[in-house]
């Protein structure tokens, strides 16, 4: 069983930042993709960043510039650091991991997800 634990979110005026941080832990061989969903209301999941094994990111061109992405290997963590944040940003944030379970097994893990408000 993998857990991930979210921390950070909450209520930010525009322009403001926010810190979302989140810890993999549980019965795993290793991790490998590690990063952060958002879903607004109505609207699907949306892949927000997100970073590999070997350290190559993804993101969606709407935070290009305003979001960075980190991940501690040692510790499984993976923190989004939000900046400049626009009204359009607030959703629940998911955390979101890739592990290996068995030699031959890999599966994708969610947290609880984490409600991040912008208002204008």
């Amino acid at each position: 069983q993998v857990q991930l634990v979210e921390s950070g979110g909450g209520l930010v005026q525009a322009g403001g930042s926010l810190r979302l941080s989140c810890a993999v832990s549980g019965s795993m061989i290793s991790v490998n993709t590690m990063g952060w969903y958002r879903q607004a209301p109505g609207e699907q999941r949306e892949l927000v960043e997100a970073i590999t094994g070997g350290d190559s990111t993804n993101y969606a061109d709407s935070v290009k510039g305003r979001f960075t992405i980190s991940r501690d290997y040692a510790e499984n963590t993976v923190a989004l650091q939000m900046n400049s944040l626009k009204p359009e940003d607030t959703a629940v944030y998911y955390c979101y991991c890739n592990a290996r379970v068995r030699i031959l097994r890999t599966g994708d893990f969610w947290g609880q997800g984490t409600q991040v408000t912008v208002s204008s």
